[in-house]
């Protein structure tokens, strides 16, 4: 089924948006598609899922096929990928990773829908990946910053980055925009980049650092900074601890999984509070928001998706331009976050699918223009 959804008049709309981004060089199409959210956000959320068309539940690399199109029809709207691959492996490694990359970008972008990219980024100073491993990981935040002994070496992972940045061109010759989602979760101490593992300071210079050279000397101007920490706060104060400055930021949001059902634990109150305190503080800042992360490993609660989700979402009146949930590994029989046909959430999330809030790819019109 698809939504009507009415755009008449939007161009109008869009012109007069508040929302400001942190670079004014930005593609016509970045600064369409920064505004376009921020206006589908007072009326509606887009659903995203991570990795959802590269793999699903029991299959992997099939053509325009994701588990969220088989069970609605279309594919979600926002389309969550990772840099992962671009650091920390083999040259010719990278290469391939860059390739299959950017068919997943275009590809989404020809479609008209959008893609977040996350950053598993492997630990650039020590072995032990991107987790913090004891004894393994080195604390590299402190060395990656300007005149650190891994600055350099920092800078060459950049432009690698920039380099992908500037070969995701559409079929009409147009970059694809991206919203970057460098250093998620800071506050947990699980990544090599948290909170126990780095000061506040050096971090806040990394992220200025990265965002800087980026867009100022590489030249990527299709990207749309987000900020997510996990859930970790009860106040604006809190989750602005980490926060680099409104100048270095253009999308707020937050990744919970604990308050949403995790290991049988719901805390729906304090999920809504936070996702409250994150739209509010974008608002006040005229930026995005968004719920970056959530979901319910293996689903097993039938209703989750609208006892549990979209009551939350609709609580209070919050303004989130997507809300996105994580992946379907390909061959783990439990470890997935979306429907596939015959999984026991199917009929709910068709609810979720067909409540007028909900937006899929289906339902975007021209969010680029």
């Amino acid at each position: 089924m698809l939504k009507p959804l009415l755009i008449a008049g939007f161009t109008l709309l869009v012109s007069h948006s508040g929302f400001a981004q942190i670079d004014t060089k930005a593609t016509k199409e970045t600064k369409a598609l920064y505004r376009n959210l921020g206006e589908l956000s007072k009326k509606y959320i887009l659903f995203g899922h991570q990795a959802a068309t590269e793999y699903g539940h029991g299959w992997s690399g099939d053509e325009n096929r994701s588990d969220v199109k088989s069970v609605t029809g279309s594919h979600p709207a926002i389309i969550g990928a990772d840099f992962s691959g671009l650091s920390g492996h083999p040259k010719d490694q990278i290469e391939k990773n860059a390739e299959s990359l950017r068919k997943n970008v275009v590809d989404t972008y020809n479609r008209g829908g959008v893609t977040t990219m996350a950053w598993h980024f492997n630990n650039p100073a020590s072995a032990g990946g991107f987790y913090w491993k004891d004894s393994v990981s080195a604390k590299a935040i402190a060395l990656i910053k300007p005149g650190g002994s891994h600055h350099e070496k920092y800078k060459e992972i950049l432009k690698t980055i920039a380099d992908f940045a500037h070969s995701v061109k559409g079929k009409d010759g147009t970059l694809a925009p991206m919203i970057f989602r460098p250093y998620h979760e800071l506050d947990g101490d699980w990544f090599w980049w948290g909170k126990g593992h780095c000061s506040r300071e050096d971090l806040i210079e990394v992220w200025q650092f990265t965002v800087s050279y980026l867009r100022d000397e590489l030249g990527v101007h299709n990207f749309i900074y987000a900020f997510s920490p996990d859930c970790k706060f009860t106040t604006e104060q809190e989750y602005l601890e980490r926060y680099p400055g409104d100048k270095w930021v253009d999308l707020v949001g937050f990744d919970d999984y604990a308050d949403f059902g995790r290991d049988g634990k719901y805390n729906l109150k304090a999920g809504v509070q936070k996702l409250k305190i994150v739209s509010d503080y974008a608002k006040k800042a005229n930026k995005l928001a968004a719920f970056t992360e959530s979901g319910l490993e293996s689903i097993p609660d039938k209703n989750w998706w609208t006892e549990s989700l979209l009551k939350s979402l609709k609580a209070e009146k919050v303004n989130l331009a997507y809300v996105l949930v994580w992946r379907n590994d390909s061959k783990s029989p439990t470890h997935f976050y979306a429907p596939f046909p015959g999984q026991v959430s199917v009929p709910d999330f068709m609810t979720f699918y067909n409540d007028p809030y909900t937006l899929f790819e289906k339902d975007l019109k021209s969010i680029y223009r």
